[in-house]
């Protein structure tokens, strides 16, 4: 008797079914999330009628019955039973003053200079494949600010004696964060301890100097207070202090020239902004629209960052004087409302300044801005900050790294990186409050829009829709596009921790 085996093994590999009909394609994707079950059905036919109905009428008004073309109010009036919708012919009129605000007309390829170099610099600086980042941000962050003020004002600025002073502290302050985070030098040493007295005497110099209106000392061509010229001179030897502190150690040439160089730039800038290069001067009263909303926007996104680190770094430092004025300013900023801010900017600031001293009203309202937003930064970035393990703070102070060194090279880096969301979150918010200025009589590019609506020659029903809806759009065009590039950087820098 023979016996039959039956061959059960394959003997090559099976291509794999295709999905079943009802489960595969657009029709399958429908019934298993929208029509899976009776409710299920209901509710998507519903929210599909919703939608649907939605959708047109946006698309009747935006489009089927908008009005593109006209002078003046009429074209866009009803007549008989004719239904009117967008007045487009509005914005197409007004676009150029919804962008430059009253900037004059012959001068407005300044503003247009300044967007330009805007956008190709912050491109430069954000596409990954584009070469020279160090090189591009020093001329986004240190060039073109001073390159824009000169282009949209016209430069040409006068300083006083107590402004060079303030500016000569904020010089030597730099010196104190910008060497000890590039070398090894720290506050262990005596002349960095004297250079560090020397820069908060310069700031006590400084607020005594607020208190006095006489400026009786001739020097370098400027008038001083007795407490200006003391600070001017208290910061001078804060910085040649750690210069020598650094020409101390052995090889300290270049980290001498580092501590000259922040004085050296900050010089260079205020002779930049007293030249005069023959552009007309335009006041800040005349300027509007887009124009203001970025100025506002990026001055404060710009200052909020660093300031927040430094405010973040003060709230977690073991110096209880550092910690303790870091959390009164943190918490002083965060439970005041930012109109709150603006209006005491605008009115409370020039009762606190000394006599012939005043703020640009613009400039009250950068300042006020850029506190408030820093504040709301700290925050994010303690956040960062905590959520950094202990080994790496104890792996840095292996290696025998200074405070600056170890935050700028190892926790800095990585906690920045995990707040990302919430950084780019607290730069669309600052972006989306800038509308706020309006309150305090800055047209921005809400306020001009609104403007607008008082023209007689284009007070209609629609006018005022129409109107918001263009503005709406253009926030929402920048507030997307920082939206997408923070998810875009978040997967380029994901290293997949678990």
């Amino acid at each position: 008797m023979e016996e039959h085996v039956t061959r059960y093994v394959s003997e090559e590999f099976k291509q794999p079914l295709p999905p079943p009909a009802d489960n595969a394609g657009i029709i399958g994707t429908a019934r298993k999330n929208l029509f899976a079950t009776p409710l299920d059905a209901a509710i998507s036919l519903v929210t599909l009628l919703v939608v649907v109905w939605a959708v047109w009428n946006l698309l009747g008004w935006a489009l089927f019955d908008a009005v593109f073309s006209g002078s003046d109010r009429t074209a866009c009036v009803a007549t008989g039973d004719s239904e009117v919708g967008a007045c487009w012919i509005f914005v197409s009129s007004k676009f150029l003053q919804f962008i430059y605000g009253l900037y004059p007309d012959p001068e407005r390829w300044r503003v247009n200079t300044v967007f330009a170099l805007l956008a190709i610099l912050t491109a430069g600086l954000l596409i990954p494949s584009v070469p020279k980042k160090g090189l591009n941000a020093a001329l986004l962050l240190g060039v073109f600010p001073f390159v824009a003020f000169v282009l949209l004002t016209g430069g040409r600025l006068s300083f006083s004696g107590g402004q060079v002073a303030f500016f000569a502290m904020l010089a030597a302050f730099g010196t104190l964060i910008v060497v000890p985070s590039r070398s090894d030098l720290d506050f262990e040493r005596p002349l960095m301890r004297a250079a560090a007295g020397l820069a908060v005497a310069a700031v006590l110099a400084l607020l005594l100097s607020a208190a006095s209106s006489r400026a009786g000392i001739a020097f370098l061509g400027l008038r001083f207070t007795a407490f200006s010229l003391s600070a001017l001179v208290l910061s001078a030897l804060s910085i040649l202090s750690v210069a020598s502190a650094a020409l101390q150690r052995g090889g300290g040439g270049r980290v001498a020239a580092t501590a000259l160089l922040v004085p050296v730039l900050i010089a260079a800038a205020l002779a930049v902004l007293s030249v005069d290069f023959g552009l007309p001067e335009v006041p800040t009263h005349l300027w509007g629209g887009l124009l203001v909303t970025l100025v506002v926007s990026v001055t404060g996104i710009a200052t909020s960052l660093p300031l927040g680190i430094l405010l973040a770094l003060g709230r977690r430092s073991d110096m209880p004087a550092v910690r303790l004025l870091s959390v009164i300013f943190i918490e002083f900023w965060r439970g005041v409302p930012l109109i709150t801010v603006l209006f005491m900017a605008q009115f409370m600031l020039p009762l606190f300044m000394p006599d012939g001293v005043s703020f640009n009203q613009l400039l009250r309202a950068l300042v006020g801005v850029a506190l408030f937003s820093a504040a709301y930064m700290a925050e994010v970035v303690r956040g960062g900050l905590q959520a950094i393990r202990k080994g790496q703070y104890e792996a840095a102070d292996a290696m025998a790294l200074s405070y600056w060194q170890k935050m700028r090279l190892i926790i800095l880096p990585q906690a920045l990186k995990l707040v990302i969301p919430g950084i780019v979150n607290t730069f669309i918010g600052l972006f989306k409050d800038t509308s706020l200025v309006y309150i305090i009589g800055l047209a921005d590019l809400l306020g001009t829009v609104r403007r607008g609506f008082n023209d007689p020659n284009w007070i209609t029903p629609s006018t005022p829709a129409t109107g918001l809806v263009f503005a709406a759009f253009i926030y929402w065009l920048f507030c997307f596009g920082m939206s997408r590039y923070s998810i875009f950087m978040e997967r380029r820098l994901d290293t997949g921790h678990k």
